[in-house]
């Protein structure tokens, strides 16, 4: 037998060497493939949590804003206090009793850095975490903008939170 022949049954080192580089391609290929799937599952996952947080944060929102003025006595209290770019606070006499006084009647919300906050009195609570941009913006019963807090009828939304940006128009039903 001759030095690079294969004995019965074997292979040859530079068979061996061959078949190791053509593995160690494969498995390398195979490692790129999971790796940008893995970064593409990632980027899915952050883009949902952002989505699923602007909905629910411009969801309670608008639920807070189309209930804001609740009058049962007609004492003439303006729904929404302090309307701003990035906030505001909702008034709304839960009791009857012609007075906005208990801690439920008030509801305030105001962006503080990246995190949209909530407060009916407890202390301000995170309701959605980075936002990268908040607007509100206040508009009359013609659809122009509002010149005084008591003339808001209406509020456009808009909030952008990651890659999710969303919009919504909310009328005061109270009004």
């Amino acid at each position: 037998m001759g030095q690079g022949s294969r004995s019965a049954g074997g292979f040859a080192l530079s068979e061996l060497l061959v078949a190791l580089a053509v593995t160690g391609l494969v498995l390398t290929a195979i490692g790129g493939l999971l790796e940008q799937s893995q970064r593409a599952y990632l980027a899915g996952a952050a883009q949902l949590a952002a989505q699923q947080s602007a909905r629910v944060a411009v969801e309670r929102l608008a639920r807070e804003l189309r209930g804001a003025g609740v009058d049962p006595r007609g004492a003439g209290f303006v729904p929404l206090l302090n309307p701003g770019p990035t906030g505001f606070t909702i008034q709304n006499d839960l009791n009857g009793d012609g007075v906005i006084a208990e801690h439920r009647e008030t509801i305030t919300y105001s962006l503080t850095g990246r995190t949209l906050r909530r407060s009916a009195g407890g202390g301000a609570q995170p309701l959605i975490e980075g936002v990268e941009s908040l607007a509100f913006t206040y508009l009359d019963g013609a659809g122009l903008p509002a010149a005084t807090p008591g003339g808001i009828r209406t509020v456009l939304i808009a909030i952008t939170v990651g890659p999710v940006s969303m919009t919504t128009e909310v009328r005061l039903r109270n009004r």
